[in-house]
Formats: structure tokens, sequence, C-alpha cells
């Protein structure tokens, strides 16, 4: 019988979209009402969603509709997003005056019937159940369905049937519309400009859905885990003053990360505000920013399970173990302080960490931040910021992260120094969302001058003669010769970026030695002080603060450079910036004018300082990348070897990251091309041809895989890698490109294109079985 109902069902579907171009909804099928969709977990319906349904949503689905970037908010990664649907609102908007009202999964409603009452639109059925009305009033069926119908598609040959700009007009529409659109659109179903999902696969959705799309929770925990999460939250939840404003800078620092227990591998946890103790159902208190007021006399701070799919761009696992709590005890209770009052939550106090956690020591903050610093770099770039321009193009394309040692943070006064500063040190974000004036450049350049004259006048009271004499490597962190946080490498890719640990590629243009207060305002400018809703005002005022920062903290690393190469490496970096800049910079040249303490042998005194910072740091470097491994044959290293040294011409005509896979045998290997593209200063609101310098652009070449949206795949046989590198060597023109996509390319229209990709990901989840999770393919090119 249920057959019969499905096939029924699809004569008149595949009768024509048209059909259902006017079709009135309620009065076929009943006026819609939000469906109860979650079923227990022992129920066999749990288990067909778990075991079936789930993996390819995952694999076919999520990896497009994953983030805050997601086309039309439809975020597939839970049963709530799911059940959320889709909006005609964009998230990512650089140009709107005012801010957008939030709508965070979890947070900013908590049924799916808020959500209909903010504006999103079903993607399932919500009229009458049964298996008819469940595929004809399903828009997610629909957009199935209509790929079926139109599977095959070189997607370069009909250009003009596909947008995939990351800006592009989207319709999201709503299941009374859907049928003009697919009528308008025949190849926009779904996978949108991908091949069409398996038969058998097509299939079990479609069971699925005409059943009702009946979803289950995650799985519940295990008794030991529960224990270990009552065991934290305890810990997180004790009386003193002291505890508590330990707890609100820990939550504060960690409310984007995965919290994971290293003997439950693969669930994930949220640390959140509740007004309920331990003990109690969470009851979470949601506001806009995470210091922002909760409005309740006593904060808790709870373990939440994460509902959704992990998904490589917003992933940053963070572990709770013995050792860590031993080390957070030392960190922040063996110290001898007292507090005699918590902060308040008035914004240019809870804002300004060095006001608000003044009682904590320095030294404190800053090997908390410090032990896990790639979490800490990486939430600008994971979090709120997901993706987005303005946001990312205030960094170079490749550099390598450093970190000084510690000694400026241990010394006394540093904490009473900070809060003397608080006028200069205000970050954008004490504006709110809604910033009505665009604060000019001079006058962040004017705070930032009279900080660093206050800054070095202090290094010098605080370390006295120590500090002129000590511009050697000793100021920078080894890691303990064990930590390998105390070297990164950040890759941006246009408007994302990628930050791994090791000192990755190539020697770079620049680099960074960032201190305690650049670490901490980087996280309460880019992470806890940054709304991806905020109006133009607050982005671009973001954007103008971060300049100084990473001014700040490549002027650092300056510092152990001769006086006259520092000023020849100022002078590159910032080749056509305008007057303001140029002023600033030399303002800064003849403010500074210390010595360096490395004797230097060679008169590359850039080139030699990164191999010095190698050999200081050799205990720590994480070589996870390195293309040079024992397992590849030496041709393949040569051949590889050789790219990195591609011509710029060749290099231009790539995407900003490739993966290719490498079949030898049974074997497979995996490695990333990443361009790094040049520009003469990274000190222009909107970077314009005007900046660009695609002479000096270069190839970074890694093992595995580095960038969570790829832009292209690549696939060879091992004995194909003398022909496939000479081929790129050979690249002159767009027309030599498509030739070498035409041999070796997995395009987006591949009828292979599903099985690498679930190669590739299948390879990830080996190689990075807890920092790993599935890619998003939103950015992949079609050429």
């Amino acid at each position: 019988m249920f057959k019969f109902v499905i096939a029924s069902c699809l004569l008149l579907l595949l009768s024509g979209c048209s059909t259902f171009r006017n079709t009135n909804f309620d009065a076929i099928y009943g006026p819609a009402a939000v469906q109860d969709r979650l079923v227990d977990n022992t129920t066999a319906a749990a288990a067909f969603y778990h075991d079936s349904v789930q993996p390819i949503l995952n694999q076919r689905c999520v990896v497009c509709h994953g983030c805050y970037d997601a086309p039309c908010q439809l975020k597939l990664t839970s049963p709530e997003g799911i059940d959320r649907g889709t909006s005609k609102v964009k998230v990512f908007n650089g140009t709107r005056l005012l801010a957008e009202a939030p709508s965070r999964l979890y947070q900013d409603a908590f049924s799916t019937a808020s959500w209909r009452e903010k504006g999103f639109n079903s993607v399932l059925n919500e009229r009458e159940q049964s298996p008819s009305a469940n595929l004809a009033a399903s828009v997610l069926y629909q957009a199935l369905q209509l790929k079926q119908a139109h599977p095959n598609l070189d997607t370069r040959e009909h250009a003009q049937a596909f947008d995939f700009s990351l800006d592009r007009n989207q319709q999201c529409s709503s299941i009374e519309e859907y049928g003009h659109f697919a009528k308008q659109n025949p190849y926009a179903g779904m996978p949108y400009g991908l091949p069409a999902i398996s038969e058998q696969q097509f299939n079990t959705l479609e069971i699925w859905l005409a059943q009702g799309a009946k979803m289950a929770a995650p799985t519940p925990l295990q008794l030991g885990l529960i224990a270990e999460i009552d065991l934290w939250e305890h810990w997180l939840n004790r009386d003193s003053l002291k505890s508590q404003l330990v707890s609100r800078y820990i939550y504060e620092h960690l409310f984007l990360a995965h919290l994971h227990f290293n003997a439950w591998p693969g669930q994930y946890f949220y640390l959140v505000r509740s007004k309920t103790p331990p003990g109690q159902p969470v009851e979470r208190i949601t506001t806009l920013r995470p210091y922002d007021d909760p409005l309740v006399d006593r904060v808790y701070y709870r373990l939440v399970q994460e509902r959704e799919t992990i998904l490589a761009k917003t992933h940053m696992p963070y572990a709770l173990n013995s050792e860590r709590l031993d080390t957070f005890n030392q960190l922040f209770f063996t110290p001898h302080y007292e507090v005699n009052q918590l902060p308040s939550y008035e914004v240019s106090i809870a804002a300004n960490p060095f006001i608000a956690f003044a009682d904590i020591p320095v030294s404190s903050r800053y090997d908390f931040l410090r032990m896990e610093a790639q979490n800490t770099i990486m939430a600008f770039i994971k979090g709120p910021v997901c993706r987005g321009q303005i946001a990312l193009n205030v960094i170079y394309d490749h550099f390598w992260v450093f970190f000084s040692e510690g000694n400026w943070e241990k010394s006394e006064g540093l904490g009473a120094f900070l809060v003397q500063q608080k006028e200069h040190l205000r970050l954008p974000s004490e504006s709110a969302s809604n910033s009505s004036i665009l604060t000019s450049w001079l006058t962040y350049s004017k705070a930032q001058q009279k900080y660093l004259s206050a800054k070095q006048r202090h290094l010098q009271q605080a370390l006295d003669t120590e500090y002129v004499n000590r511009l050697n490597l000793s100021l920078v962190w080894d890691g303990e010769h064990s930590n390998d946080n105390a070297a990164l490498t950040v890759f941006r890719h246009f408007d994302n970026a990628s930050v791994v640990k090791g000192l990755i590629g190539q020697k770079p243009k620049t680099a960074w030695l960032i201190d305690y207060p650049i670490l901490e305002r980087i996280h309460y400018l880019l992470v806890a002080g940054f709304d991806v809703y905020g109006n133009l005002g607050h982005q671009l005022n973001t954007r103008l603060y971060m300049d100084f920062l990473r001014m700040e903290s490549e002027f650092n690393f300056l510092a152990l450079l001769p006086t006259q190469s520092r000023q020849q490496e100022r002078d590159f970096w910032y080749r056509d910036v305008n007057k303001d800049i140029r002023q600033y910079i030399e303002a800064e040249q003849h403010r500074f004018q210390y010595p360096t303490g490395i004797h230097y042998q060679t008169e590359h005194h850039k080139s030699e300082l990164f191999d010095l910072l190698k050999q200081h740091l050799a205990g720590a470097l994480n070589q996870q990348y390195d293309f040079v491994k024992d397992d590849a044959p030496t041709q393949e290293i040569r051949s590889l070897r050789g790219l990195q040294n591609l011509n710029s011409q060749a290099v231009n005509l790539l995407p900003e990251v490739s993966v290719l896979a490498i079949q030898d045998g049974s074997n497979q290997r995996v490695y990333t091309l990443l361009r790094n593209t040049a520009y003469s200063n990274m000190s222009s609101l909107l970077r314009d041809a005007n900046y660009r310098m695609p002479k000096e652009d270069n190839l970074t070449i890694v093992r595995g895989v580095i960038g969570d949206y790829p832009n292209l795949y690549l696939s060879i046989n091992a004995k194909q890698i003398t022909a496939f590198a000479r081929t790129f060597h050979q690249m002159e023109q767009e027309q030599d490109y498509r030739l070498m996509l035409d041999q070796y390319g997995i395009r987006r229209s591949d009828p292979r294109f599903w099985a690498f990709s679930d190669n590739i990901l299948t390879h990830i989840k080996q190689q990075s079985p807890v920092t790993g999770g599935l890619l998003d393919y939103n950015r992949l090119e079609n050429r």
C-alpha cells in the first residue's frame, strides 16, 4: 500500500512542476501547523534517522547547509535546524545600515513555532500528515526530486543556469512559491550545481519524508560521561567570588569551543550561561555577546551537548581532562590574589577584559590563552566571523605567528598599567552593533600611539635595562619545548582562513609576535565583541581597529631585526599606503630605536631570523603538514617541491585551495595546494586591483588537507606525477588551466564528484579524528 501511495504521488510530481505552481495547499491538505517530529531514541524511526538518513544529509546536504552563510539560512545539521527551515534574510550583509535581529539556533527561538513567527518557512510538510502530502508539500522533497528530473548537467556549458557567487540573490521559496521557481529554474534542484544523489539515497530520503520526517535527538549520555560533566560543572560553579570571576573569564573565552572528554570521542559540548545550578535542567541565558548583562543575580556555567553535525569551518575542539583541571587550578588558584567584588556588566567594563578581569594575574590570563593559542587565534576565523572579506582582508595570505615569552606579563604592575590605559584600549564593540558613526582611522591611530608610548615606558620600568639588552630570541616563547601552540601558520583564502600548528610553507613575507594585550584584544574585538548581524559601521570599525593589532604584532617581530632592516621591511610591507598610515609607521620607526640583541651572520636578516626561530622552537614545532614524508616516492617529493617554485603566471590561474589525491596502488596520499595572493599592503578597506601584486603570488603545498572551503579537487595516479607537474609549469592562460582540469580535475559537475568527496572526508576523519570535520562546498569553482 505504501509503495502504491508513493508511486501515485511521484506520477503527479513528474507530470510537471507547474502542477503546483498555483496550488492552494491549504485547500488540498489543510492549513499549516507545526508538527512534532522528534521521536524517542529507542524507536525504529530513530534508528532509521540516525543510521540511514543523517549520514546522507551530512555528506550530501550539510556540506552546503551548515553555518551562518548557508543558503537561505537553511541549516541541515540537526533536527532543530531542519525543522526551522529557510529565511529570505541574509546574515552576511556588509552594507546594512541597521543591525539585523539575530537568528541563532537554540538561542534566539526555542521552538519551531517561534521560528515561524520570525519569518522562517518550513522545508517539510506541515499540513495533513499523509505520504502523498508529506512529499507534495515539502520543499526539501521538491528540490531533491527536481535534481532527479535533471540529474546530469555540465555547469560550465550551462553557466547561465547557475550562480555560484556567495552574494547571489537567493529565492528561498516557500512551498507555495516553489512550483513557479522550479519551472523558471529547472536546473536548481538539490544538491545545487552538484551531481544528483544516488537512486538508493534518494529512495531513503523519500521514504523518510513520506513517513513524516521523524528525527531523534543525539543518543543519551553514558553514566561515566555524565559524571565527568558533573565534576566540571561543580568546579565551575563554586561560591567564592574568586571562583565566579575565574569561571566568567573561562566562559568568555571558551563559549565557542567544542569541549570534549578523551574517553568519549566524537561527543562535544558547549559551555553556556544558565539561570539554574548543576543538578537542575539548564535554563540558558541568551544574550548577543558573552559579556552582556545576564539579568540574573547569579550566573551558572553549564555544559550542554552539541546537537549539530561537526563542520570543519566551526569546529574548535578543546579537551577537558584531569590534567586540564590541574592546570586551571595552578593558573588561577595557586597564585595569591583577592577578589572582593565581581565586575559590573556595564558595557564600558564588561567589554574591556583589562578592567573586568583586573583582579586575575595577567600571567595567569596569558598562560591560559597561550597554552591553546591555536584555538584562541582560530576563534576569530571560525567563530562569528565565519566568512567575510571585510573581517579578513586585514591579514596577509600567509604568515607565521609567534608569542612573547611572558616576562613582561609576569612583571609587577602590568595589570594596573592596562587598567590605566583603558581609554586607549577601548574596543569598537563598546558602541554595540548599531554603530551610527564610522570612527576614523586617525582616531584609532592616536589612541594606539599613546598606548604604545606608555607601553614602551612601562617595559623599560618593569624590566629595566634587561629589556634593552634582551631583544633576542629569549623574548619568544618556545612552548617549554613541548607545546606545539608556540608556532602557528595562518593562511587566508580570500574571505575565509585557516590556522594550523607549525611553521608551514616557504618563509613568509610577514610574521607576528603577539603579547598578552594583543592576544586579549584580538579575542574581544573579533570573537567576544563581534556581531555578525551588526550594521556596516560596526563591521568597518572592527576592521579598522584590527589594522593596529596587526601592525603592533608585526612591529614586535621587527624589533628582533637590525634597525636598518626594520625600516626596509616596513617599507616593503606597507607599499602604496596613504599619507596617514605612512606617518603612523614613520612615527613608530622613530619611537623605537633599540638595537637588536641578535648577532646576525648573513645579510639576509629576515630569512636568517626565521631559521633561528625554527631552531629556537625545534622541540615544539608541529610537523603534521610537511609534505616530505617517508611513504612518498622521491620523484613525487621532487615534483611537488618544484611546484612551490611555480611561476606567478601559472599560480594566478589557480584557486585559493586545491585538494590533490594521489593514488598509488592501494595507498593514497593527499595534499593541499594553497595559493598565496600578494598585495602591496593590508591597510586598504577595499582591496581593489590597485593593491594587487600578482607577480609576487606563490604556492604552498602541504601534506593533508588545509582549508575548510575547498575550491577544487584534483586526482591523479602516482605514475602521472611528473606529467602533472609539467602541465602546471606550462600553464599560461585560462585555456591551459581548463585543459589541465579536463585531464586531472574532479569538477563540481563530474559524475565522480561524490565518490571522490566521500574519499576525502574519510581521509580527514582517519587523519584528524578530533580536529577534523565536514568540509564546505559553497566555494567550489565552476571552470
